[in-house]
């Protein structure tokens, strides 16, 4: 979708998502010590306000101009420190070696455009930085609910981890999520992943 369209889902509602962060992060950040985060295709926000409370330095990037704003909106309301930035992934250039947790959550493309932005969320990590994927898992299509439909833009942890190949990886797995008003769960890909110290 171009940011436009993007644009448009996020004016249709006050929020597109939930105000709450992302359960999962909220699992994998536990015990991480506040230092800079980068929230990759953050959308409205939610999860940078959040790790922003926990006292975290936190970066969100997104390409939608409404979600970017409805984010500094938030942040402001919240009274929470965020630098939230307009930008479109394939463009945007992150510091190198800047930041201790890098998020990419339920942003998917094609291939090669995922390994182009997966290569900049890596170069961003500091030495010992944690990295963070979350997305619809490519079995979703046909065992789950909800997320994309195209398979071209769905992943699997064994596809991130092989895209991943500067990382020590510390957890790739299918991970069950319940969606309310819905028989089953979704079904998403999960990969944490650390930047070696030396």
């Amino acid at each position: 979708m171009r940011p436009e369209d993007w644009d448009r889902r996020y004016a249709e509602k006050d929020l597109l998502w939930s105000a709450a962060p992302n359960r999962v992060l909220v699992a994998e950040a536990a015990g991480l010590p506040p230092g800079r985060a980068l929230d990759l295709a953050c959308g409205e926000g939610r999860n940078a306000i959040w790790l922003a409370s926990l006292g975290w330095d936190v970066v969100g990037v997104d390409f939608s101009d409404v979600a970017i704003g409805k984010a500094r909106a938030r942040a402001e309301r919240d009274g929470v420190a965020a630098d939230f930035v307009c930008a479109d992934l394939l463009e945007y250039e992150p510091a190198a070696g800047a930041y201790e947790l890098v998020l990419l959550l339920y942003f998917h493309l094609p291939a090669e455009a995922r390994r182009q932005v997966l290569a900049k969320a890596t170069s961003a990590l500091a030495p010992g930085g944690t990295f963070l994927l979350i997305g619809h898992d490519l079995t979703n299509l046909t065992g789950g609910v909800g997320g994309p439909t195209n398979p071209e833009v769905l992943v699997t942890p064994d596809e991130i981890v092989s895209e991943l190949p500067q990382l020590e990886i510390e957890k790739a797995e299918r991970i069950l999520r319940d969606v309310e008003g819905e028989d089953r769960p979704a079904i998403d890909a999960l990969v944490r992943a650390r930047r070696p110290v030396s």
